[in-house]
């Protein structure tokens, strides 16, 4: 972690200028991540590197360019990283939760309590999910109730619904003192079909994205760039056109299509915006390179 000096009093501003509420959901944001930083520490990390892109950029390039680069690189590193890794982290943990459950049902009914049950998981390979439930394990040897601990499980996983959902009903059967082992087998039958619909759909929706990623990330940037250099070969002569702001117009397009084409296949593929935000990123960053490509061929050769 970043501490004293210079990186100290930037932190100091960082604080000063976020909101503490932001800063806070921030904080559990990263945390949730599993990156080894204070919510102000990343974000001047981001900065850092969104500013040393700029200036790499505004070097060959440029001062439009060299913006577009700090806003793309700052983005994806403060946000877009973090968020890639929880999306990984949480489909690691679904994949294995059926698992899981079936694991502890066998262990139940070999005629251990619910609490060393979960004890016994902890020395399970199941990733992610393991960790978590090391988590749980130590809040219950620390005095907490089974249910409140495994309610703190479900609450610090509530960006999945499989998840939260799973171990909501859990905590009710455990509650209302219903025979575990049949509700951890219901439970992870039920999640097993939950994972294998949603399996399906992304197969039966290939066709849809992959003419999103075609058409947003190479033939689209590709026409535009050769456009732009149209443009400028017809610009030699009496004939002038604003050559420069009309490819800095051209690619905002670009990157305003390919945010848009992101979004709507996390609509098509997982049913909601938050889920098309990393093919955004990834949309973003082909068009860009296609586009300038394009736009650097020489047509008057």
């Amino acid at each position: 972690m970043m501490a004293g000096g210079l990186s100290g009093a930037l932190i100091q501003i960082i604080e000063r200028m976020v909101p503490k509420r932001w800063m806070r959901r921030y904080e559990v944001f990263i945390y949730s991540s599993g990156i080894n930083f204070l919510a102000a520490e990343y974000l001047i990390v981001s900065l850092l590197v969104g500013i040393i892109g700029a200036v790499l950029v505004d070097m060959f390039s440029t001062a439009v360019y060299a913006v577009i680069t700090f806003l793309a690189l700052f983005g994806a590193m403060a946000f877009g990283y973090p968020y890639w890794r929880i999306s990984k982290r949480i489909e690691e943990m679904e994949k294995m939760l059926p698992d899981a459950f079936f694991y502890l049902a066998s262990s139940l009914r070999a005629g251990i309590s619910f609490s060393e049950a979960l004890e016994e998981l902890t020395t399970a390979k199941f990733g992610s999910l393991t960790d978590e439930f090391k988590k749980t394990v130590a809040e219950i040897k620390k005095g907490r109730p089974t249910v409140e601990a495994l309610r703190a499980f479900a609450i610090r996983n509530r960006k999945s619904p499989v998840i939260y959902r799973s171990m909501m009903i859990i905590i009710e059967a455990l509650e209302r003192g219903a025979p575990m082992s049949d509700v951890l087998v219901f439970v992870g039958n039920d999640v097993r079909e939950i994972l294998r619909i949603k399996q399906e759909r992304k197969a039966s929706t290939g066709m849809q994205v992959m003419f999103f990623i075609i058409t947003s990330g190479f033939i689209g940037p590709l026409i535009l760039g050769i456009v732009a250099q149209v443009m400028l070969a017809m610009s030699t002569g009496n004939v002038e056109f604003p050559v420069e702001t009309v490819r800095t117009i051209l690619l905002g397009f670009v990157a305003l299509q390919a945010i848009v084409s992101g979004l709507g296949i996390g609509v098509i593929r997982e049913g909601k915006y938050s889920a098309g935000i990393k093919y955004s990123l990834l949309l973003v960053i082909m068009g860009v390179a296609v586009f300038q490509g394009a736009s650097g061929l020489n047509l008057a050769v």
